[in-house]
């Protein structure tokens, strides 16, 4: 019998495929066994590693951030402030030392250190605050743009003082030996007397609309009052706090999604939901510290972690298959993106450490989101997938072709927070394999 060349071609492909057939099927192999091909790596991490991906990062940024008080004129240090006279800049460096990203960069350092042991972690964020809280106390310039810290002295936004006030307060708790008093005390004056409210006091803007709640401003706002309140013992500060996270959640937290909108603007009719993955990671940070400090006999307390926990549970359904989150929560076509992973893994884990949530549920995808956001991290220790600065809008295509940046302050904060955290997940919990699944080892 003669055969045509594609009749020949199809019959040894048959033969090929029920041969392997024979040898692989339900019967002779356990299917179920298969290593799967992940994207992200599907084990439990390991404490060496965590610290080597917080090492990169450290180092990187050590080299990278100033240190130093130059004069402008011919670049000399400047040892002694209360001499100076002229323009003052800090030594070169890629990052800014008094932005709300690095309030969220030294406070990552701080923990860091608290969990690993290592003390130069705190030392980074020590040396800069002091930097700071010793220009603010003696460098007197008549013109107030000769400061390199003129945000810091004259706030102009929440985002000038809120990350950074909750930072230095940390450090100053931690033992930090600075006058950091007028600085705090000038940070927090403006949060809750200088920038506008709404009538009912919820902190809010008037850009890019009169009357607007940025839902980042929880962050830039919330931790600083609690801390504050823990700082002095003045439950006004707390009441505040516990008002703000209330205030923006009636009116941005959609309860079927279980995840914030990123803007609300009073005038509008119909509010568009864009739900923004980073604005909805300071959203769920901003409880874990406000809880971490808010005395439990405060009767906004219940209110602040059923709110939590309503948001972590709507925040674990968008959660990628690689361990990421997307731009836009909702949004699968949108693009993978590392700060925002990065502030949920902390957040998430320490509500875990700290009893908020139910550790048997979430710790193995906390694991998973750690895995991912380290895999960011390359080897000169740079932050990669990050999304930068960005406003608000109230249409798709800004959100999704927002630029991502190695240089986009935002990812490098949350990623020390959530190695840190991980670290003391995992110094409190053992993880097992289990059925080729990550699972939380019950003891007994």
């Amino acid at each position: 019998m003669n055969y045509s060349p594609v009749k020949i071609i199809a019959l040894a492909t048959f033969g090929i495929f029920a041969s392997a057939n024979a040898q692989t099927n339900d019967v002779t192999t356990p299917l179920h066994a298969m290593q799967p091909d992940y994207v992200t790596p599907y084990v439990v991490p390991e404490k060496n590693n965590i610290e080597a991906v917080l090492n990169r990062v450290y180092n990187f940024l050590e080299e990278n951030t100033a240190s130093k008080v130059l004069n402008a004129s011919d670049n000399s240090e400047v040892k002694d402030f209360k001499k100076a006279k002229g323009k003052l800049v800090f030594s070169p460096g890629s990052f800014r030392l008094t932005s709300y990203e690095w309030g969220v960069t030294y406070a990552g350092m701080l923990l860091a250190t608290e969990a690993t042991g290592k003390k130069e972690y705190a030392d980074y964020a020590n040396k800069r605050i002091k930097l700071i809280a010793d220009l603010a106390e003696n460098f007197k310039s008549e013109n107030i743009q000769d400061s390199p810290i003129r945000t810091v002295l004259k706030p102009h936004a929440l985002d000038d003082a809120g990350a950074l006030c909750a930072a230095f307060i940390k450090a100053k708790k931690g033992g930090l030996n600075a006058n950091v008093d007028p600085v705090i005390n000038n940070f927090i004056k403006y949060i809750s007397e200088k920038e506008y409210r709404l009538k009912d006091g919820t902190l809010a803007r008037n850009r890019p609309q009169n009357n607007t709640l940025w839902l980042d401003d929880m962050f830039m706002s919330v931790p600083a009052l609690a801390q504050m309140g823990n700082y002095t013992g003045d439950k006004k500060y707390f009441d505040d706090a516990v008002k703000q996270v209330n205030q923006f959640s009636e009116r941005m937290f959609n309860s079927q999604k279980g995840i914030y909108m990123h803007g609300w603007v009073e005038s509008m009719q119909t509010h568009p939901e864009f739900h923004w993955a980073r604005a909805n990671g300071w959203a769920v940070m901003t409880m874990v510290e406000l809880l971490e400090v808010l005395p439990k006999n405060h009767p906004g307390y219940p209110q602040v972690l059923a709110q939590l926990q309503k948001h972590i549970a709507g925040l674990m359904q968008y959660q990628d298959g690689t361990g990421f989150w997307h731009q836009l929560l909702d949004r699968n076509d949108s693009y993978l993106e590392t700060s925002a992973t990065a502030i949920y893994t902390y957040s998430i884990a320490r509500a875990i450490n700290r009893g908020y949530v139910d550790k048997l549920a979430y710790a193995p995808a906390v694991l998973l989101a750690w895995n991912a956001v380290a895999s960011k991290v390359n080897e000169k220790g740079q932050v990669e997938g990050t999304c930068v600065g960005t406003g608000m809008a109230f249409d798709p295509a800004f959100y999704y072709y927002r630029p991502i940046n190695l240089f986009a302050a935002h990812g490098y904060g949350p990623v020390l927070l959530a190695g840190a955290e991980i670290i003391t997940l995992l110094k409190n919990n053992q993880f097992e394999m289990n059925d080729s699944s990550i699972q939380l080892k019950i003891k007994g």
